[in-house]
């Protein structure tokens, strides 16, 4: 059924690559490729075809044809990346197999934070005013430290280029009595320009669970206001400053022991920016950035009665200064930077607050030694006041066949520090009695809970002498990027393989019958496949893309039990246990080993309309073992794959309104067992004012 399935979204895929290599003509496609500036990747403005890092760019015009309101709404249509639910209720991303824990989120190149799970939400973020994402896969720590294991996503907000005054008022109502306002100013005068955003956004949640007092998602509503200001002293200084504020607030309830409890979680969050961009000469620039970014969340619970029951907290803050320098030397760069990361966070089940401070510096030279070819190389070194410092080497090659075909290969090191969480936190379920400790104030506590009587035993071998060990990674890429005339298509083979991956297991047993758990560096995995994608101009009006997706993620010490004969599984009719083989074993959790999407681009320009229509696909995947071995193999129960359709039009009057209609999810696919950030059709009437 998958084969029938995929092999039809493949041969659409094919046979427009196969028909658009008959044609050479020349259109606009073309300029617009060329012209794609890329910064993310080297920290210097590149065109997007020559780089030789596995990158792709999402526009504003992409955005906004979609019809989309939230950033993970837009990523989930993205080739190779899948958006996952965490078990707060936020979605994060999952590329090339790694966790979105090891996926670093940027907007306008500095960091968000707010990772109480280690999942950063990204549908906490508004797409009303992006100019473009950027998306680098693959570690990029020799740029950006930890947290860049996996890849990096630039949101970048828009920027004034003309002498004028422009903006939009728009509201998007959707199923579920969801509504979507924003309003946009922009604006340039002579050495001054300014951008203003406000967003405000609200829902009535939906309801998978048909329980009488809790649903799957409660209502909510979160506020979104950002501003951006650039004053130009001359031509060689410019100030840019930015402000951003972002407010949610969510109904909370639960259901213990058939009593009722509710309350509120509550969500904000603030960033300022402040960048001085000096070029000192035609071949020497620098700038000079100082960010600061405050995350808090607070949530409570009250029983009938209306008395609280229990409450938690989170605030965390981080504050950076940097200074980066770019010399160019002939048609090379060399681009120098240093800075300081000071981090903070109180939270509920840590005894105080905790901090993080270190200190990092990156050196990267982009080198051309011939036409036809690009070479980048850097590295960065981070040094921290918690764990053992870090050097982290890249290198990459572009090597331009024509002008029409080049080859990229790319080796990269990333690597994560532990976590706050996983360090210091204390946490004992109020209701089972299970504890988990953070590795760092693990010994203090279980010598705690043995003086009080409460510890039973203790797991032989167990010691926290050593420091936690940052997780790290080894990355490499090889790929390909063709465009000639109305074609375009990337393919990119990719391979990580992280080691000393942190994860909890069992270190003492209480009296109570229940574990306590601590955070220890165990699993060595990898993950590899394939990326293809290509697109086809029909016309400058038709436009047909295809993306699609093979993985393979897997944990070494799996394999490595199973060839010792130490795995088993059970007969589910016989109930007898036997052998299990490598190829029985599936891999990692949550990871399907298809993903796909296809995807055309209409416009009728006499009626002044665009279709747009959007399937995605992905194979099924298992998200818990089901047969008590601790691995997924192909005996568990897995999630079925699943095709997903979303559909829009638009139609302009005079170029000053724009109406949308649509469709997210149109053939209403929904598991709520098992997927429980899919709630089904979404409708939606989009209204866009533009002055």
């Amino acid at each position: 059924m998958f084969l029938n399935r995929f092999n039809r979204l493949l041969l659409i895929g094919l046979s427009s690559t196969v028909f658009a290599q008959q044609s050479q003509s020349i259109d606009s496609s073309k300029a617009e490729i060329l012209n794609e500036v890329f910064i993310t990747a080297t920290r210097t403005e590149r065109q997007l075809s020559s780089l030789p890092l596995p990158t792709s760019i999402i526009t504003s015009a992409d955005i906004s044809k979609a019809g989309v309101t939230k950033l993970n709404e837009i990523l989930s249509e993205q080739t190779g990346i899948i958006t996952v639910p965490d078990f707060g209720g936020g979605e994060g991303v999952q590329i090339q197999g790694l966790d979105s824990a090891y996926t670093l989120i940027l907007i306008d190149g500095v960091p968000l934070v707010g990772r109480s799970a280690g999942t950063l939400d990204v549908s906490r973020i508004s797409v009303g005013n992006i100019d473009r994402i950027e998306i680098v896969k693959g570690a990029s720590s020799a740029l950006y430290g930890s947290e860049a294991l996996g890849g990096v996503i630039n949101i970048i907000t828009y920027r004034p280029k003309f002498d004028t005054l422009s903006g939009a008022i728009s509201e998007r109502f959707a199923t579920f009595n969801t509504h979507d306002i924003n309003g946009n100013i922009n604006w340039k005068k002579n050495k001054f320009s300014g951008t203003f955003f406000s967003n405000y956004y609200t829902s009535d949640g939906y309801d998978f669970n048909n329980l009488p007092f809790i649903q799957t998602v409660e209502p909510y509503n979160n506020t979104t206001f950002q501003t951006r200001l650039y004053y130009d002293f001359s031509a060689k200084l410019k100030l840019v400053s930015g402000l951003r504020f972002y407010n949610q607030q969510q109904d909370y309830k639960s259901i213990i022991t058939d009593e009722n409890y509710q309350g509120k979680s509550k969500i904000h969050e603030w960033n300022a920016q402040l960048r001085l961009e000096h070029k000192w000469n035609s071949k020497i620039e620098s700038d000079y950035e100082i960010y600061t970014t405050n995350y808090k969340a607070d949530e409570f619970l009250n029983n009938s009665d209306g008395q609280l029951f229990e409450s938690s907290f989170y605030n965390q803050w981080l504050i950076r200064p940097e200074v980066r320098t770019t010399f160019t030397i002939d048609k090379n760069k060399l681009t120098t930077g240093v800075g300081i990361n000071h981090e903070v966070l109180g939270r509920t089940y840590f005894d105080k607050k905790t901090a993080f401070d270190s200190q990092y510096f990156f050196v990267q030279y982009d080198y051309n030694p011939i036409e036809k070819i690009n070479i980048l190389a850097g590295f960065r070194y981070d040094k921290h006041n918690q764990f053992q410092s870090q050097l982290s080497p890249k290198l990459a090659a572009n090597y331009k066949i024509s002008k029409s075909l080049s080859l990229k290969t790319s080796f990269g090191y990333g690597f994560k520090a532990p976590d706050f969480r996983q360090l210091y936190f204390d946490f004992t379920n109020s209701s089972v009695g299970y504890t988990v400790l953070g590795y760092n104030v693990a010994e203090t506590r279980l010598n705690d809970f043995e003086s009080q009587g409460q510890l039973l035993s203790r797991v032989d071998g167990i010691s926290f002498s050593d420091p936690l060990k940052p997780e790290s990674s080894v990355n490499f890429n090889l790929g390909t990027f063709y465009h000639k005339g109305k074609l375009r298509m990337d393919a990119n083979a990719f391979y990580n393989s992280i080691t000393n991956l942190i994860d909890t297991r069992v270190v003492a047993q209480k009296t109570n019958g229940q574990n306590i758990f601590s955070y220890f560096n165990i699993n060595e995995i990898f993950t590899y496949g394939i990326e293809y994608n290509a697109s086809y101009h029909f016309t400058t009006d038709f436009k047909v893309s295809f993306g699609y997706q093979y993985l393979i993620a897997k944990d070494k010490s799996v394999i490595k039990a199973i060839e010792n004969g130490q795995v088993f599984a059970r007969d589910p009719i016989t109930l007898e246990s036997f052998q299990l083989s490598k190829s029985d074993y599936f891999g990692l959790f949550n990871r399907s080993k298809h993903i796909a999407n296809i995807k055309f681009f209409f416009t009728i320009p006499k009626l002044k309309t665009d279709i747009n229509l959007r399937v995605i696909y992905r194979s099924k995947f298992g998200l818990f073992d089901t047969n008590s071995n601790q691995i997924l193999d192909i005996y568990d129960d897995f999630v079925n794959e699943y095709f997903i359709t979303n559909l829009s039009l638009s139609k302009s009057f005079k170029d000053k309104l724009t109406v949308q209609v649509g469709a997210n999810n149109l053939f209403d696919f929904t598991n709520p067992q098992e997927i429980s950030n899919i709630p089904g059709r979404q409708v939606f009437v989009k209204l866009q004012f533009n002055f």
